[in-house]
């Protein structure tokens, strides 16, 4: 090729900037880029952090387009460059959210040395029940109950791996590319007879991932362990793990059961995309290789299982009883189980941790953009407003813009940064002990009921959002919006009504 036929420089560029995202979404993000300059000097800093935040959660709405690490990385690298934060700002956030950082790689590939016990389990659960509406209320009870007690990201990722096992085993099958080649799990070589199975498979997925990861959210405020910002909370309010549970009692249970009821009436009425059978020909499918796998188990096999049950069991009593931080204990669930299993090459092991490292750095993107509001004080104009209300009224209010700006930013942050303001109120005399733990169960309910309204709500939410089965399964922004919007607006009425 001669020189005056090779393409110029900028198209070679344009081409290569975020690889195949469609052209208009990599304009979007140019376009975005130069706005923000242009709105940082002339309108000023605060509009342009609000900006940012929009097209934050805009790159978390395409991420089946493209994953948002690289364009929401770069709207936190150019607020860093603006000087709306500062990198120290940026590390004391990531300081705050190492523990989640911690878990999402270990934990994850914690769960990732113990698939194959999972997968028997949870399919036995799933192939057992042919009732879908008792097999999805009884995944929602399950998972609440855990919640309470284990964490929320944990469990999201065990039904995550599991939903990967059950797509992959189908795919396989219906595949014509061969059950023992390489795994190709796009459409292309899934014959026309099984497409309408696959995409009703898919549905069903869905709905177990998404009412497992209501569950989560429902279970999880109510007990001081359930989420990261009820320790801050119950801290703040001088709370033990029973006062926790007896003051947040009547705003946390009918709200729980409420979630349960609207399980039972999406899935009986099929409604927001739930209430899709299991196809006859793919649980005959998930059956026979059931029954495969347990024909050619060897002894090694069965001793593989037996260990990482036990093993299992030794991961829920160590999260139950909280012997070490959630990450740190994942940590030793590859050491323990990797040693019994005899897997010893690094590249084996790494591939552990291929699922989790990129949610891991997409959430240090996060904390760049809530370094960028605490630096900001883009939250500080609505919580003094809200304080500045009777107190009936503030009590509600607080739960209300808690779970605005919860679904908008990082729990945990939103939490802090409310209790701060409310102890300060409290230690100085202006409020009473009675209506500061009523502000404190308002703290809990916002921050975690409301904020599940969107996927970027909850750091479980949005593992699901950008985890390996989402595109598999077309889970998208939009429809996990869609499929999480009738318990958001039951749980938040009945959350906000206990409150009022």
């Amino acid at each position: 090729m001669t020189t005056a036929t090779q393409p110029g420089v900028l198209k070679v560029l344009a081409n290569s900037f975020l690889g195949h995202t469609p052209r208009w979404y990599k304009l979007a993000i140019v376009a975005c880029l130069i706005l923000n300059a242009v709105v940082f000097y002339t309108v000023g800093p605060l509009i342009t952090g609000w900006l940012i935040l929009g097209e934050f959660i805009f790159t978390l709405a395409m991420a089946l387009k493209c994953f948002p690490l690289q364009p929401g990385g770069l709207l936190a690298l150019e607020a860093v460059i603006l000087g709306l934060t500062d990198t120290h700002t940026v590390y004391r956030e990531v300081e705050h959210g190492l523990p989640v950082l911690l878990l999402v790689i270990f934990m994850v590939a914690g769960v990732h040395f113990l698939r194959g016990m999972l997968y028997r389990m949870i399919s036995h659960i799933l192939l057992g029940i042919h009732s879908r509406l008792l097999l999805n209320l009884v995944i929602i009870v399950v998972v609440s109950v855990f919640s309470a007690f284990l964490d929320a990201l944990t469990l999201l990722a065990v039904l995550v791996a599991v939903s990967i096992g059950f797509y992959e085993v189908y795919h396989k099958v219906v595949s014509s590319k061969g059950y023992h080649e390489d795994p190709d799990l796009t459409d292309d070589y899934v014959d026309e007879l099984h497409r309408a199975d696959l995409e009703q498979f898919r549905a069903v997925l869905r709905s177990m991932l998404m009412h497992g990861a209501i569950g989560t959210a429902i279970g999880g405020v109510c007990t001081l362990v359930g989420e990261p910002e009820n320790i801050v909370i119950g801290t703040e309010a001088g709370w033990s793990f029973v006062e926790f549970f007896v003051n947040a009692a009547p705003s946390t249970i009918p709200t729980l059961l409420a979630g349960f009821a609207t399980c039972v009436v999406i899935e009986k009425y099929k409604w927001f995309g739930y209430g899709a059978e299991l196809p006859a020909g793919v649980r005959q499918i998930l059956l026979d290789e059931d029954r495969r796998q347990r024909a050619n188990h060897t002894a090694r096999d069965r001793l593989m299982l037996i260990a990482q049950a036990v093993v299992g069991v030794l991961l829920v009593l160590a999260l139950g009883f909280h012997v070490a931080e959630i990450g740190l204990i994942g940590l030793a669930v590859i050491v323990i189980v990797s040693s019994i299993a005899g897997v010893t090459n690094e590249h084996h092991i790494a591939e552990a941790f291929m699922p989790g490292l990129p949610f891991a750095s997409l959430l240090v993107v996060f904390y760049v953009i809530v370094a960028m509001i605490s630096s900001q004080h883009m939250f500080v104009p609505i919580i003094q407003w809200v304080l500045a209300m009777e107190d009936r009224m503030q009590v509600f209010m607080i739960f209300v813009t808690n779970g605005a700006l919860s679904a908008i930013s990082d729990n945990v942050f939103v939490a802090a940064i409310y209790m701060k303001e409310l102890k300060a109120a409290f230690d100085a005399g202006l409020t009473s002990r009675e209506l500061f733990d009523a502000q404190s169960v308002a703290v809990v309910m916002g921050t975690g009921i409301p904020s599940m309204s969107t996927p970027n709500g909850q750091a479980a939410f949005l593992y699901l959002l950008t985890s390996q089965i989402a595109p598999l399964i077309r889970l998208g922004y939009g429809r996990m919006l869609w499929m999480a919007l009738p318990y958001a607006i039951v749980t938040t009425i009945v959350a906000g009504l206990t409150l009022y």
